[in-house]
């Protein structure tokens, strides 16, 4: 009990720090991009440089946090059900990929503004449009990685669950999660809406927020797992 209260503690820790440094990372992007102003935003990362890069920098650090938190997260809830436990880590490290690999549409849009030698064959008002089509084209990326960030939501919610080491009540919180998130990239893709959007967010902080704070403060329980369901 002593080791599983250690590992639902880095757990929390590395989620904590992932939930910060994504944040940070996105409050610098949203100070420097202007989705209906292309002008602007062009300027923008052409003067700030620098700033736009530790942006794209902490997206991949956030990427590689968020999956060492669920590897750990693996790690703790591995012996209620192997496979469930094995399906929510594999779903998750699917976002990640994507989510980082997508950060090259935003390395795309920095280069256009580099002024480099080969881009002299474009008018600026074509490197302007070209920037902000990779911008968008990260956007829809980021949205795209949401459908796997939403699913594994669910597995991770029934473990915790089944596990008798944490409480139900987080595991019931974590599965409506699920569908509560997938409606953030529903709704971009097929019917927007900002009332879905801020739904969406509200059940996602309370869900992956509060079991944060559980691991990191309150760890497991000191108790046997009960209902476990060990598969090999």
């Amino acid at each position: 009990m002593i080791l599983k209260n250690k590992i639902a503690r880095i757990a929390g820790a590395l989620y904590l720090i992932y939930m910060i440094v994504f944040a940070l990372a996105d409050a610098t992007r949203s100070k420097l991009i202007h989705m209906e102003d292309a002008s602007a935003t062009f300027i923008n990362i052409q003067t700030s440089g620098g700033y736009f890069k530790i942006g794209l920098v902490s997206d991949i650090i956030a990427g590689i946090l968020f999956l060492l938190a669920v590897w750990t997260l693996y790690v703790l809830l591995r012996s209620v059900n192997q496979n469930v436990a094995l399906l929510f880590l594999l779903l998750n490290a699917a976002g990640v990929t994507i989510q980082c690999l997508n950060t090259l549409n935003l390395y795309a849009a920095f280069l256009l503004t580099s002024g480099s030698e080969y881009l002299k064959a474009f008018q600026p008002d074509q490197l302007q449009a070209m920037a902000m089509y990779f911008i968008h084209l990260h956007e829809s990326g980021f949205m795209i990685s949401q459908f796997f960030f939403s699913a594994w939501l669910f597995p991770l919610g029934y473990v915790v669950y089944k596990s008798g080491f944490l409480p139900r009540i987080l595991g019931i919180v974590l599965m409506a999660e699920c569908f509560g998130w997938l409606l953030y990239p529903l709704q971009y893709f097929l019917f927007p809406s900002t009332m879905i959007v801020t739904i969406s967010s509200t059940i996602g902080f309370i869900g992956e927020f509060s079991l944060t704070l559980w691991l990191l403060i309150k760890g497991v329980k000191q108790s046997k797992p009960a209902l476990a369901e060990v598969d090999q």
